[in-house]
């Protein structure tokens, strides 16, 4: 081969659209599979260029450390802002080397390592300098002077002659070789075994086929984190940890050294050995053992045997303060840290920056578990943030979903297009022989929320020539900006989806696409992706369907309110649409009257389409309840409190039929290979608390078919308290199982059903501004489209076993996008009440609304804040609540008795008060302060009477308004400390720029009590 640079190199080993390394290095690094192993993060630092990863480094990590870390090696390697590539070695005809008999796997590995370096070198015709690094001494000593042009070096060694001054990867190393020395002499030295060995493989793999041992993901209850976990068998719902599918274990000993989300191998204990769950609340696990309440009844109870898969992760850790470190006892480098997510057992590191360290969020890693340890081994990796700071609270609930939202890169954003007022950008004449010319022909309007500047989808209907309606929905055409395999579709690939939080949010695409030219703005022509349905004119029956490519320009960007209001015949508003203000009053009477037609015409259509989803069963659950006003940087002006409005269903049924149609079209084109979403009907035993909360208010909740639970949830009326109603929802809705996307070719037909939409199939393609999910739909209807022409696919489609792989991401990635923003909320929750004065602070006080019965307390609902939490009606002393003639609560000595729908307590005294479900109570919001992990909100019962609001407070504010003015507050709050603390800021800035791209609120807040059953994305202004 001839020379031509490092490209050449690269190239042998990559496709021609892969990553190049650098021209501007000096050498290039080659690192053993040990140092791959174990100093992966930093490889990671975008400062060391030139890195060749060797095929057998990587599946040694595959192997060894697990799906997790293998997959940050995956993307490390993808990711265009990093300077290495993967050389296939073992496929390489002079670089593949037989392991040899007698060989160890590590030394055929290293030897594997060094012979591919040489070859690199000498196809390189010897002008690179090759410097491999590896932690085997015999290795150095071996090959280090063998090849001239080849160094062979240990890695500490590189970092202190190459990089000296990267001291952010020194102190990384250091932390990471004391960690491995403290574990090689811990073995040494102990000999008394704290847990049993785990069993090997093959016997694990032999006890699952016989059924002697069971396999699942360990899931901790966060309540009981020491006591209680629960093994989620695969293919359960995670939904309820009581079911008889999920196995109990109890205690640390039991769980045998396996961390949260582990895959783990379980043998059943005998019957007699079963334990049970508690039915008390509790704050952590020393209340819990305090409680002294009896367990429910016996539950499958096992003890973990071994660990197949470990799902191991970044955790964020706070240091123990200066009297905990020195009770730790001699050795006060070895530190117990104590993880943010209480699922997580004390990590133990080494270091000597403790008492440093002590008010920081900081991120550790764990690397390994030995037998002869209570506690798990790691190693600091770097600091966050301040403890209690906005900024490093944000990136700690960042960090715990593994969210990594750094800004899109310039390899990213230099494919980007260009649309500028000196290169503004216009429709090709290539594109516009390609598409199907809309813009003169359709009347397309888009309804959104107000201020919104990422339009996914706009809207069409009009009468054809045959009397016939044609309906049109016109979806963003993403994937003509997004290429497969580009720098910014991998991006969006492993970002997945947009990340909303309570102030801010991080979008899946550059603003140039998601708020510019994939927005479907007003007046400005767009490339779309459309689906269009003739409609009998009177039945409203479908006729035929067409999918294509097009061309539109929206004529209207119309928000909610303004078309309900046309829809309502108040034509006053047309004043408030920027669209009607320059026109004569001649033309904006016929313009106003063609738009009025538009929105009736595609409301009577929408209600056909609901009546008919409404007869299979389709839910109604929790819906959108207020309009959001945002200022021109999409900062929240204002939150209206209204009732839900005809026309936001009109969209959603529109949407919703658009995503089943194309779920229909791409199924039957791939029927192995479609990306569609499920939603399997519930458990029944997950709605006995729903039916016996119905019960005690005298009604009846029919859960045999989603339709008989749609009808006896509208009939469900309290005409006295609304609440009722809503919380029955709430609790129907987290009696769901999740809404998930799966590959058609790995799923039986009878298991596409989409329960809570009640349709044979469906999919999201109404959104792919914001959902990688919608992006790949797209492509298999452009697929299907070629296919149905009898002309080459030039889509690469992914086969079953890929698109299955990338729906468990996509899936994982909605999960943590849910966690998060509800993390967030709290955090803004509890930064808001952590100041007030509970004594005097007017807003403290509330109503409450009692939703579920415990043994020691119930579970509150307050409607003003949306918040929900514990009220224990014994306190820690074991005094019980009693209410004296006033109503107003204290503790005094006594007991409780628990009922299926009441709690009575009694005072030693013979004074009795009992609290039923839905009861109205007077409750004090406070913080109960936590160093270690999130602040949690405190609800303490301050009258057994419903709260009446002073007429000083604004009475007809909505909660989600109090909501607002919170965040707002919380956010003052901050930047006038920031301002006040100039000298300390630095970090917080730092941090800031690093993880927020976009300020400001978002809709997610919305639908918050609907997220949970991921029918409606939370990411989808239309919420489907």
């Amino acid at each position: 081969m001839k020379w031509k640079g490092p490209e050449a190199v690269s190239a042998a080993s990559q496709k021609p659209d892969g990553k190049l390394l650098s021209g501007d290095v000096t050498h290039y690094v080659i690192p053993d599979w040990k140092v791959v192993q174990d100093y992966l993060e930093i490889l990671e630092f975008p400062e060391l260029k030139g890195i060749i990863f060797m095929q057998t480094a990587c599946q040694a990590v595959q192997h060894q450390r697990g799906r997790r870390q293998y997959n940050k090696l995956r993307n490390l390697l993808k990711d265009a802002r990093h300077d290495c590539i993967l050389f296939a070695n073992e496929f390489q005809q002079y670089c593949y080397l037989p392991r040899e008999r007698g060989e160890s796997m590590e030394k055929w590995q290293t030897r594997s390592i060094y012979n591919a370096a040489v070859w690199y070198y000498h196809h390189c015709q010897d002008r690179m300098p090759i410097i491999m690094v590896t932690e085997d001494e015999e290795a150095v000593q071996h090959y280090g002077s063998e090849t001239e042009g080849v160094f062979v070096i240990s890695f500490k060694n590189y970092l202190d002659n190459f990089w000296p001054d990267l001291k952010a990867a020194h102190e990384l190393c250091d932390s990471i070789l004391q960690s491995r020395r403290e574990r090689e002499n811990e073995s040494q030295e102990s000999h008394r075994k704290e847990y049993p060995e785990h069993l090997p493989l093959e016997v694990l793999e032999a006890g699952i086929k016989s059924g002697r041992y069971t396999q699942g993901i360990l899931n901790v209850n966060k309540h009981r984190a020491q006591i209680e976990a629960f093994v989620r068998l695969q293919g359960a719902s995670s939904k309820d940890s009581g079911l008889v599918s999920d196995i109990l274990i109890h205690g640390m000993k039991a769980r045998n050294r396996s961390i949260h989300g582990d895959m783990v191998v379980v043998e059943l204990l005998p019957k007699s050995e079963w334990k049970g769950r508690t039915a008390a609340l509790c704050e952590n696990d020393s209340d819990d053992k305090a409680t002294g309440e009896s367990p429910s009844e016996p539950m499958p109870t096992g003890r973990v045997v071994g660990i197949l898969q470990k799902n191991w992760r970044d955790y964020v850790v706070t240091f123990p303060s200066k009297e905990e470190v020195q009770s730790q006892g001699k050795n006060a480098q070895k530190i117990l840290v104590t993880p943010w997510d209480y699922r997580i057992p004390k990590i133990r590191i080494s270091t000597q920056q403790a008492e440093a360290l002590q008010d920081f969020r900081v991120i550790v890693r764990i690397d390994s578990w030995e037998s002869t340890s209570v506690y798990p081994n790691g190693h600091f990796v770097r600091v966050l943030g301040r403890i209690g700071d906005l900024e490093g609270e944000i990136a700690t609930i960042l960090v715990e979903n593994s969210i990594s939202v750094a800004p899109f890169s310039e390899a990213q954003m230099c494919k980007m297009p260009v649309n500028t007022p000196e290169n503004p950008w216009k429709v090709s004449p290539e594109e516009e022989q390609k598409r199907r010319d809309l813009r003169k022909t359709h009347l397309v309007f888009s309804i959104d929320p107000k201020g919104c500047e990422d339009v996914d989808d706009t809207l069409s209907v009009r009468t054809l020539s045959n009397g016939n309606l044609e309906l049109g929905v016109h979806i963003a055409d993403v994937t003509h900006f997004v290429a497969p395999d580009s720098y910014i579709d991998i991006e969006a690939k492993t970002r997945a989806t947009t990340y909303y939080l309570a102030d801010r949010r991080y979008d899946m695409l550059p603003s140039i696409l998601s708020a510019d030219l994939c927005s479907l703005l007003g007046g400005v022509d767009r490339y779309a992706v459309s689906v269009m349905w003739e409609l009998d004119k009177t039945s409203y029956e479908i006729k035929k369907v067409w999918y294509g490519r097009t061309i539109i320009r929206s004529a209207y960007k119309l928000f909610y309110e303004a078309a309900q209001e046309l829809l309502d015949g108040n034509f006053s508003i047309v004043d408030d649409i920027p669209e009607f203000r320059d026109l004569d009053e001649k033309s904006r009477q016929a313009k106003l009257e063609e738009l009025v037609w538009a929105i009736g015409k595609l409301t009577d259509i929408a209600h056909h389409v609901r009546a008919k989803r409404d007869l299979c069963g389709a839910l109604e659950l929790e819906g959108v309840e207020v309009r959001i006003q945002l200022d021109e940087k999409k900062n929240i002006q204002d939150l209206i409190p209204q009732q839900p409005l005809e026309v936001h269903e009109t969209v959603a049924e529109c949407m919703i039929l658009a995503n089943h149609w194309v779920a229909k079209k791409i199924w039957e084109s791939f029927p192995h290979q479609a990306l569609l979403r499920q939603h399997p009907p519930p458990h029944q035993e997950f709605f006995s608390e729903l039916r016996e909360c119905a019960k005690a208010k005298g009604f009846f909740i029919d859960t045999r078919s989603n339709k008989t639970l749609a009808d006896s949830l509208d009939n469900a009326n309290d005409p006295n308290d609304p609440i009722v109603n809503r919380l029955l929802r709430s609790m129907a809705t987290q009696a769901m199982s999740n809404a998930l996307y799966f590959s058609t070719g790995s799923c039986a037909e009878e298991e596409f059903h989409h329960y809570g939409l009640a349709l044979d199939k469906y999919t999201h393609f109404t959104s792919p501004i914001r959902r990688y999910a919608d992006i790949i739909v797209h492509r298999l209807l452009m697929a299907a489209i070629s296919k149905d022409k009898k002309m080459e696919i030039q889509e690469n489609l992914f086969s079953n076993k890929d698109l299955e792989e990338l729906c468990r991401h996509i899936n994982n990635r909605n999960r943590a996008a849910q966690h998060s923003q509800k993390q967030s909320t709290e955090l803004f929750q509890c930064m808001y009440f952590k100041d007030k004065d509970q004594e005097t602070e007017e807003r403290s006080i509330s109503d409450g609304v009692i939703y579920s019965i415990r043994t020691n307390g119930v579970l509150v609902f307050i409607p003003r804040f949306g918040i929900k939490g514990a009220a224990y009606l014994k306190n820690k002393d074991g005094l019980v609540i009693s209410c004296g003639p006033d109503s107003r609560c204290e503790w005094k000595p006594g007991s409780l008795q628990r009922f299926q729908n009441k709690i009575t307590s009694t005072t030693t005294e013979g004074e009795s008060v009992t609290f039923h479900l839905f009861d109205h109570v007077t409750v004090r919001v406070s913080v109960q302060a936590s160093r270690c992990h999130s602040d949690t909100i405190r609800l303490e019962i301050m009258s057994n009477t419903p709260y009446m609001m002073p007429e000083t407070e604004l009475f007809h504010q909505s909660p989600l308004l109090l909501k607002n003015d919170l965040v707002k507050e919380v956010t003052r709050s901050v930047e006038e400390a920031q301002l006040a603390q100039e000298d300390k800021v630095n970090v917080i800035q730092e941090d800031y720029q690093k993880y927020c791209q976009t300020k400001g609120r978002s809709l997610y807040i919305l639908l918050e009590e609907i997220r949970d059953l991921a029918l409606l994305d939370v990411s989808n202004s239309h919420g489907i």
